[in-house]
């Protein structure tokens, strides 16, 4: 299994992907993905098996420490040419034969290793309440209910912040994937998306 950057043409495997795991409420359209894929330098990311697409993170950089709406959207803006900013995660998605497989950690993983090489400030998301434990366990902080209304939803903002590793000198990100029962992985919406 390889990870790598996405490209326009993964878009279909992408959706595919999204439609599996969300709502229609949910699940981001065609038309923002596509946006993303044309914008998103750095930070769209695809894990690839024997040719096949089985899992994405995506988002942009952007200089707020709590993800914005607007990054749902086709109105997207990265600012993943200035320094600093956040990566904010607007989805991670796990196809569901590759599920339970520590794929969506792996992801997160290789974007905490961008967001370390990239000098950013840090990561954040917004998630559904019975998300909050799984990304406390991947170094993401809790800091409350979020301002967002994406689908109508109650979201609360996750920060992981890089400045954590950086002043331990450490050059090596881990995470511990845990095992939600009933609550798959693919709900991380932001992450595990818009979890």
């Amino acid at each position: 299994m390889k990870i790598r950057k996405a490209r326009l043409e993964d878009l279909d495997r992408i959706v595919e992907i999204e439609l599996e795991n969300f709502s229609i409420e949910e699940a981001i359209p065609r038309s923002v993905f596509e946006a993303h894929l044309r914008e998103i330098q750095t930070s769209f990311l695809v894990a690839e098996k024997e040719g096949k697409i089985i899992g994405y993170i995506e988002g942009p950089v952007g200089p707020h420490r709590h993800l914005q709406d607007q990054s749902f959207t086709e109105d997207i803006e990265d600012h993943s040419h200035n320094p600093g900013g956040y990566i904010s995660v607007t989805c991670l998605s796990i196809a569901k034969e590759a599920q339970g497989l520590g794929l969506g950690q792996k992801l997160l993983t290789t974007l905490k290793e961008l967001a370390l090489k990239h000098e950013r400030e840090g990561i954040n998301l917004t998630c559904h309440d019975y998300l909050i434990t799984y990304y406390e366990k991947q170094g993401f902080v809790n800091e409350g209910l979020s301002q967002s209304t994406f689908a109508g939803e109650t979201w609360y903002d996750m920060v992981w912040e890089a400045n954590t590793l950086r002043k331990s000198n450490s050059n090596h990100v881990s995470v511990a994937l845990p095992y939600i029962k009933n609550k798959p992985e693919k709900h991380a919406r932001l992450l595990f998306f818009r979890f």
